[in-house]
């Protein structure tokens, strides 16, 4: 019961399938279908879905709200050397939302997958 699972809506699953495989090192667990994949990466689990479709995260709110991608809820991945990862993922034309931020915990920065949902690399401080 130790893994987490978070939900990205997407829109378009196979895209995404493929960037996170490529770029960030998960693999795919179940699917992909058109609306719907699971992805993991260690204890995580990330569940792919589009806000169309079949499935119960693409229906509508009791207020009419509809789910969709982007926002600012982030999976965190830790990275030994966060300027190695950035220098890797700019060559691969990765959209990034910032530089290198630098806190007292340590480095961070914001990327895309191709949905504009974001994904926080952080290097703790040493």
């Amino acid at each position: 019961m130790d893994t987490v699972r978070v939900r990205y809506m997407v829109n378009a699953v196979e895209p995404a399938v493929e960037f996170y495989k490529t770029y960030l090192g998960f693999q795919v667990t179940q699917g992909p279908t058109p609306n719907f994949a699971i992805l993991s990466r260690g204890h995580l689990e990330l569940v792919l879905s589009t806000p169309f479709g079949p499935g119960g995260a693409a229906k509508p709110m009791a207020d009419g709200r509809k789910a969709e991608p982007g926002g600012w809820n982030r999976i965190i991945i830790n990275v030994a050397d966060i300027s190695q990862e950035v220098d890797r993922l700019r060559k691969a034309h990765v959209h990034f939302r910032s530089d290198i931020l630098k806190g007292p915990g340590g480095s961070e920065i914001l990327l895309d997958d191709p949905s504009g949902n974001p994904i926080e690399l952080f290097q703790p401080g040493q």
